[in-house]
């Protein structure tokens, strides 16, 4: 099994993380930013969106976050991370989407716009209401932690992935932010989970101030 794509990617991050809890041997290729590698026709081949991650498991080429994760839970996680019934899967791929399409785009405009900036180009007003909307997320997200452990029940799953995921960095970009009770005893569990540091709780310096990748 490979893994192409830099391990400081965002997206990255989120395979590796369930790479670890699943417990998988892979190989990491570093692909992409400052490694370059993404407009080669032999990685478009492998990709034609050319972006990373991408999975390799034997013949097999899995591509797009979010299906990585839900590729590896149904193929090595059993039915604790990939459950028989239908409606047991929806409880936690709904978050998984609300993830990819709410909360991550209002924290990437967040993060673009104050870390990845240079101080003299940020836009303070984009910021704010960028805050604004990450803020309103994290209500979201305690709501279902005041009645579980984690996000979709008593049990981590791809919903805990693909929000956790997001959380490390919100709040270790130099911004102010106050968790919500139930999400920050959430995100003191995650920080004790080994593959959570791992992949999670890494160096993200090289991007600050970067524009460029």
């Amino acid at each position: 099994m490979q893994l192409y794509g830099r391990r400081t990617a965002f997206n990255v991050q989120k395979v590796l993380w369930l790479l670890g809890e699943l417990e998988l041997d892979f190989e990491s290729i570093q692909v992409g930013g400052e490694f370059g590698g993404l407009d080669k026709p032999e990685f478009a081949a492998l990709n034609p969106m050319q972006k990373v991650p991408v999975l390799i498991d034997g013949e097999k080429v899995v591509w797009e976050s979010h299906t990585v994760l839900r590729y590896l839970a149904a193929q090595y996680g059993g039915v604790k991370w990939y459950a028989n019934d239908a409606y047991q899967r929806s409880l936690y791929e709904r978050w998984m989407d609300w993830a990819h399409c709410t909360f991550q785009p209002a924290f990437m405009d967040l993060f673009w716009g104050y870390y990845r900036m240079p101080e003299s180009k940020r836009d303070h007003t984009q910021i704010e209401r960028a805050l604004a909307s990450c803020k309103t997320c994290l209500e979201k997200i305690n709501q279902p932690l005041g009645h579980h452990d984690f996000i979709a029940g008593h049990q981590i799953s791809l919903a805990d992935i693909t929000l956790g995921a997001i959380i490390f960095r919100l709040v270790n970009q130099g911004l102010e932010i106050k968790l919500p009770a139930n999400v920050q005893r959430w995100y003191a569990e995650l920080k004790q989970r080994p593959a959570y540091q791992s992949a999670i709780m890494s160096d993200f310096s090289s991007l600050k101030a970067r524009e460029d990748y």
